[in-house]
């Protein structure tokens, strides 16, 4: 999973277990679970779904829906999004049902039990404005009912019975003929309705995994399927107001994954990958968390429809390219609590600095190696990743942290494993490329680990780190017992000049929002103001316009400016390209000021990173087998 960061950057800086009784289900036979969604029937916009599940041994059984899933570290808890839940026996009467919490219900007489119904609500159109907070679904991992288009993460949709996840599920989906239908799983069978007005498409998976592991999205969409090598790539892209399309997104993602399957080489493990792009208004019932979910053999993503094609395509190349290493980690290398995972009362993992952040350090680092991006922007992603994570606690323990992750001490320095968590992983491919002469990396290592563990076979938690260490070398256990185990702030500099590389403090490129990293706005919550902050005056385009610190934002091209939408309002001035046209109006001691003008390339004074005239020949070894290797 990978998060939109300024949006939880923006989100800092303007102001968040139940438990479940285990069940032994078990079936006279290992019956498919048999599920209904009809997309023709929407009421109120809420889906009906039907479950049928064989016939039950038990008098009482327990049907639920997750309260975590895989790759999300927060709680969902999709049981809030269903309505009306019955049961009812062979001859079409009610059976007792009882909500034993916010994800369960329990069914008495399960001897009986025919068929359970339900509605579904969407998650999209219950996020609040800022698009955090009481604990709605992470955008890409929710669902969206609208008459044009649904997105199916089949999570929010489809329950399970303890004991039978590994039971086989037949799911039917009902829908419009005219829908185009995209999923991450080849459908089994089509049945026309009357007239040819709807059509049944039938999908069949061996286990409850596979209902939450394939999304699927319904609608008037746009698909395009291509090759990269041997890997077929599926695009599909919801644009509202058909700003994007799939075939103008599809040259940038293959050019992409081309290049990570170069990087990857060996490691490379799935025949078909498929991306969902659902773009966003931003209006009312949109979503606005901003990001993407992985799953095994795809992945969601959730963007603004208002970003332009260039900024979409880099933001396109960034996120995914994130979630596609995820087939490297954690759907290949995994610890036992992923490949358990326990929807109700998850544990979770000591190793996130692996999961996410190594992932997400290699979604920069091939870009630099495979040539996409060239040295100086490679060195600004790691100088932002370092700035931005001194905005959370760097002094604690990140596997303290990972394993902790549901609690709110912990959870709200989750973000820091696409900072901190890459940047471990930056030194530590820097100190096995050290160490072996240039003939061992990270990526290396991890196939290394891949090829003793995998898909099917986990690792145990808290034994990788003493592996990891025994096949490597001192320095590795040095730097996880100090760093990683350890609270030990890193000081990057030392692995900078491993390297050859020296800081210089320089003009660089800024935008609307932020300087080099530091957001340039604040919250006033006792006016309900935003105003802009002390660092404006670094800021070359605010500079030239004359704001100071302390003005107040009252409008934005055109809208006023609250505390209530200050994330969705900024967001849109964060996504401004030079040219763009700006209005703003200030208030400054009583005094209306207003700005209006055409926007041009904002600068700050910074931190860059340069080659040191200095720097020895092992010192340039090392960098070029760092940046090229």
């Amino acid at each position: 999973m990978k998060n939109l960061l300024i949006y939880s950057l923006l989100f800092i800086a303007f102001k968040t277990f139940a438990s479940s009784t285990l069940n032994t289900d078990s079936l006279k036979s290992k019956d498919p679970i048999i599920v209904h969604i009809d997309l023709t029937a929407v009421v109120e916009d809420k889906v009906p779904v039907t479950v049928n599940p064989g016939r039950f041994e038990l008098d009482s059984i327990i049907y639920r829906l997750p309260k975590v899933i895989p790759g999300t570290y927060t709680i969902s808890n999709f049981g809030r999004f269903i309505e009306g839940l019955k049961a009812f026996d062979y001859s079409g009467k009610e059976l007792e049902v009882n909500q034993i919490d916010l994800n369960s219900w329990s069914i008495k007489n399960a001897t009986e039990l025919d068929k359970i119904k339900y509605l579904v609500n969407d998650t999209f159109d219950q996020e609040v404005v800022g698009g955090l907070g009481n604990e709605i679904p992470f955008s890409p991992a929710g669902t969206n009912i609208e008459e044009d288009v649904f997105v199916l993460n089949l999570h929010g949709f489809v329950g399970y019975f303890d004991s039978l996840k590994n039971n086989e599920y037949v799911l039917d989906i009902k829908s419009p003929a005219t829908f185009t239908r995209s999923s991450a799983i080849k459908h089994s069978a089509l049945k026309s309705g009357p007239i040819g007005r709807t059509i049944t498409t039938t999908y069949k998976v061996p286990r409850y995994f596979e209902i939450m592991d394939n999304p699927m999205m319904f609608g008037n969409i746009d698909v395009e399927e291509f090759k990269v090598g041997n890997i077929t790539v599926g695009l599909s892209v919801y644009s509202p107001n058909k700003i994007h399309s799939a075939s103008s997104i599809k040259e940038t993602i293959f050019e992409m994954m081309q290049a990570q399957k170069d990087y990857l080489g060996e490691l490379n493990t799935t025949a078909r990958y498929d991306i969902f792009l659902f773009l966003s208004t931003m209006g009312e019932g949109a979503p606005k968390g901003f990001g993407a979910l992985e799953h095994h053999k795809s992945t969601v993503v959730v963007y603004p429809e208002s970003l332009p094609a260039q900024a979409l395509a880099t933001s396109m190349t960034d996120v995914v390219s994130h979630e596609f290493f995820h087939i490297v980690s954690p759907l290949t290398l995994h610890s036992e609590d992923v490949h358990y995972f326990d929807y109700a009362s998850p544990t979770f993992s000591k190793h996130l600095w692996l999961y996410e952040g190594v992932t997400e350090y290699f979604s920069d680092h091939f870009q630099i190696s495979k040539g996409l991006i060239d040295e100086a922007n490679f060195y600004s992603a790691m100088l932002n990743k370092i700035n931005t994570s001194r905005s959370f606690d760097d002094i604690m323990s990140f596997t303290e942290m990972s394993e902790n992750v549901l609690e709110s001490n912990y959870s709200k320095n989750y973000l820091n494993v696409y900072q901190k968590g890459a940047l471990i992983g930056m030194c530590l491919d820097i100190l096995l490329r050290e160490e072996s002469e240039g003939n061992r990396s990270l990526l290396s290592l991890i196939k290394e680990l891949s090829m003793k563990y995998g898909i099917n076979k986990p690792f145990e938690d808290d034994k990788l780190i003493d592996e990891i260490i025994r096949i490597t070398y001192p320095s590795i256990g040095d730097f996880f017992n100090t760093h990683v185990i350890g609270n030990t702030p890193i000081d990057y500099d030392v692995f900078f000049n491993k390297v050859g590389l020296t800081k210089k403090e320089s003009k660089i490129e800024t935008n609307f929002v932020m300087n080099d990293g530091a957001v340039i706005f604040k919250s006033d919550t006792e006016k309900q103001v935003i105003r802009f902050n002390g660092l404006v005056k670094d800021n070359s385009f605010w500079n030239d316009q004359g704001v100071l610190p302390e003005d107040i934002v009252k409008e934005f091209n055109g809208e006023l400016v609250d505390m209530e939408k200050a994330q969705q309002q900024f967001m849109k001035l964060y996504m401004l390209q030079p040219g763009a046209e700006i209005e703003m109006k200030l208030e400054r001691d009583g005094e209306e000021i207003i700005i209006k003008t055409t926007a041009e390339q904002s600068y700050t004074t910074g931190v860059t990173l340069i080659p040191d005239e200095n720097a020895t020949k092992d010192q340039i070894d090392l960098r070029n087998s760092w940046l090229k290797g």
